[in-house]
């Protein structure tokens, strides 16, 4: 077996690697030196004891050009599985490269809910001349999965389940998973439906182990359970897997019928997913992916640096409105962005409680109203207490107490516009089906500067400072 030096000037063959240095940089670096010196062996042989899952990741650490190159040298290590596993832009890049029997191939080897996410986001031809390839049973279990919306029940459900009717035993259970070869490989629980495949209980495997084989199968299944229907969002999915610590999940078209299974391996994926945009979208920085190519990214990013512009302007025009004032009296220049900041920081935190509260269902319009009081009490606390700190410090350091008591009670007003704001903004806009993720964190800040700075300087004028 071949070696391939370290960077450190230590060498590891494939079956001789320590897992602590598998996707290190060094082991990154020594696979694709192997790979430009023209050592495909080499890479394979260290290469071949990873799990599919870090072979995917190796490419997405791998530089965009030279991802090409270290594909055709790990091309018998490049399975299935490994393209289920990879990151979306990376896999896509390298199924261009393949032809459409050769993407065919690949897909049907998998699962469907793992066939649909490599061939959803092929352009419109070239997903037609996959689906061609496909043999005609793998073809319309697909074709049926994209015909859902996309991030549904739909696209994420897998067709590969086991289901038994409702008058079988256990024995008559067992003796159909032994006697069919073609069945998945993969299930928690055997799902029990009626004459119109509709789904009555589940049984899970360790009750059919565990119950003598006379035993009808309908006696010891589980009759509640939680279906999916079709058409529910994948974020609703995650939520009732966490609810209600589901292993799996039957899912059900509009007659009720059972059409799939959800797994909770698909949900971790969907769990992670689902909270790392809404914090990206917070921040305006759109899917956040370091393998998104520069011209989306530029382009979802700018849109809301733009907004953000706009929003900086209309501060900046309340400001205007004081020029006189801060002229005269120029501590004000001094202050004023002291409390249009602690406004926007207590607004954002507020702003991810209650974004995070509507994502979850712990937040809907029964309990609105308890929401916004209880914000409101904590703005006041908060706005108490670092109006005090404020002022004392303001005191401290320039010996005015008109100024310092102006500056406790403009902390203390924006505080509370903050905190009431923080919990109207994205109610409304989840209200008005606008995803309160994306755009509230602009409305919010714009209204805390606004505030901030008019509060303050309002206040400084009628107190009649620097005359």
């Amino acid at each position: 077996m071949s070696e391939t030096e370290l960077p450190d000037d230590t060498t590891l063959a494939g079956d001789e690697l320590d897992e602590d240095d598998r996707l290190k940089p060094g082991f990154v670096r020594a696979v694709l030196d192997a790979v430009e010196a023209g050592d495909a062996a080499g890479a394979r042989a260290l290469v071949a004891p990873l799990h599919p899952a870090d072979i995917a990741d190796l490419f997405e650490l791998t530089p965009a050009d030279e991802r090409d190159a270290l594909a055709a040298a790990l091309s018998d290590l490049l399975d299935a599985d490994v393209f289920a596993e990879m990151n979306d832009y990376v896999r896509e890049d390298l199924i261009d490269e393949l032809s459409a029997t050769q993407v065919a191939d690949i897909a049907s080897e998998l699962d469907t809910d793992d066939a649909v996410a490599i061939i959803e986001d092929m352009e419109p031809e070239d997903q037609r001349e996959v689906l061609r390839a496909l043999d005609p049973d793998d073809r319309a279990a697909i074709e049926k999965a994209l015909s859902y919306p996309e991030e549904s029940a739909g696209r994420l459900m897998q067709r590969e389940l086991i289901a038994v009717p409702e008058h079988w035993t256990v024995g008559d259970t067992i003796d159909y998973l032994r006697g069919h070869d073609e069945l998945t490989a993969d299930f928690w629980e055997v799902f029990v439906v009626d004459g119109r495949h509709m789904p009555v209980g589940t049984c899970a495997l360790s009750w059919i182990l565990r119950t003598p084989r006379d035993v009808a199968v309908a006696d010891v299944m589980k009759r509640d359970q939680t279906l999916i229907p079709v058409d529910m969002d994948q974020e609703e999915v995650a939520l009732r897997f966490q609810k209600y610590a589901l292993i799996s999940a039957a899912v059900v078209d509009r007659s009720g019928r059972l059409v799939g299974m959800i797994t909770v391996d698909d949900m971790v994926h969907i769990i992670q997913q689902e909270a790392g945009e809404d914090v990206l979208r917070l921040s305006g920085a759109g899917e956040g992916d370091i393998n998104e190519p520069i011209a989306l990214t530029v382009r979802s990013r700018v849109a809301w640096l733009v907004v953000n512009l706009g929003a900086t302007i209309m501060s900046a025009s309340v400001v205007g409105l004081f020029q006189g004032e801060i002229a005269r009296f120029a501590l004000l220049a001094v202050l004023m962005p002291i409390v249009s900041a602690l406004g926007g920081n207590a607004g954002t935190q507020t702003l991810a409680v209650v974004v995070r509260a509507l994502a979850t269902n712990q937040l809907t319009s029964s309990n609105t109203v308890w929401m916004l009081l209880r914000e409101f009490r904590i703005a006041v606390c908060n706005g108490t207490a670092l109006g005090l700190v404020g002022a004392l410090g303001s005191f401290a350091i320039f010996r005015n107490v008109e100024l310092s008591g102006v500056f406790a009670l403009a902390m203390i007003i924006n505080s509370l516009v903050a905190g009431l704001v923080g919990v109207l903004v994205p109610v409304a806009l989840d209200k008005a089906r606008i995803d309160p993720a994306i755009s509230s964190a602009v409305f919010v800040t714009t209204m805390t500067d606004v505030m901030g700075f008019f509060s303050f300087l309002g206040l400084a004028t009628l107190w009649g400072l620097g005359r």
